[in-house]
């Protein structure tokens, strides 16, 4: 593997109900930091149907370039489509790092990509830097720290010898870049055709969970309660 020829960072840029998922935006922003240290760009891969302006909101959230694949059997994820059009582009485009959410698409679609790419792949990341390699400081690579035993420590792991690097982050952890109308929209509309035995699974209905409550990852603040709330029926307490 000649790892000079891998170029830029990736970010898998997931979504659902034609919609892009706030942790991607949370890569993008965190892909943008870690491009400085690299001098390269970030690409935000997107999968999909009829999603054109959410490839442009990804491009004005800081974005230097989204692939776009417009395909009706991408509206929906399945996983064989997804692993063949994200492992086609990567094959093709040879980026030096993937990033990808801590989801459950994340975590099903992830180790499949890295598999078919011979590819290290580190899960549940809560930090990314770049470090001179221990080897050869002309060489930098993608430094990935996750909660190891429990998470009674924390583990940082390198994969030096293989390109691209991948790592699946817990949303929530980066920060997303305030989107600004300044940033230039650059998107390539990527031409492929998901072969017919990829698509080997039928959704024959989707239906909705309604939830009455915020979803805990997306709420700014968070109340608990111990032993002093005495039994259920002051729970009320805490939501007011």
């Amino acid at each position: 593997m000649n790892i000079s020829e891998y170029k830029g960072i990736f970010v898998f840029a997931e979504q659902r109900d034609r919609k892009v998922e706030k942790v991607a935006f949370e890569l993008v922003g965190k892909g943008k930091k870690l491009a400085e240290d690299l001098n390269t760009t970030v690409t935000a891969v997107l999968l999909g149907k009829d999603m054109m302006d959410e490839a442009k909101k990804l491009c004005k959230a800081g974005a230097d370039k989204v692939i776009y694949v417009d395909d009706e059997v991408l509206d929906l994820y399945m996983t064989e489509p997804y692993v063949y059009a994200l492992n086609h582009i990567i094959l093709d485009k040879k980026p030096e790092i993937v990033l990808y959410g801590a989801s459950a698409v994340g975590r099903d679609v992830a180790p499949r990509v890295a598999c078919r790419l011979k590819a290290g792949l580190t899960a549940d990341c809560t930090g990314l830097t770049i470090e001179p390699d221990d080897q050869d400081p002309q060489k930098l690579n993608l430094m990935m720290t996750r909660p190891a035993f429990g998470g009674n420590l924390m583990a940082t792991i390198a994969c030096p010898d293989t390109r691209p690097q991948m790592a699946t982050v817990r949303p929530g952890v980066m920060q997303a870049i305030k989107p600004s109308e300044a940033n230039p929209v650059n998107i390539e509309e990527y031409k492929l055709e998901i072969p017919a035995e990829c698509v080997n699974v039928e959704i024959l209905e989707v239906t909705k969970i309604i939830q009455q409550r915020m979803n805990v990852e997306d709420a700014k603040v968070l109340v608990s309660g111990g032993r002093g709330m005495h039994g259920p029926e002051n729970y009320p307490m805490l939501e007011e």
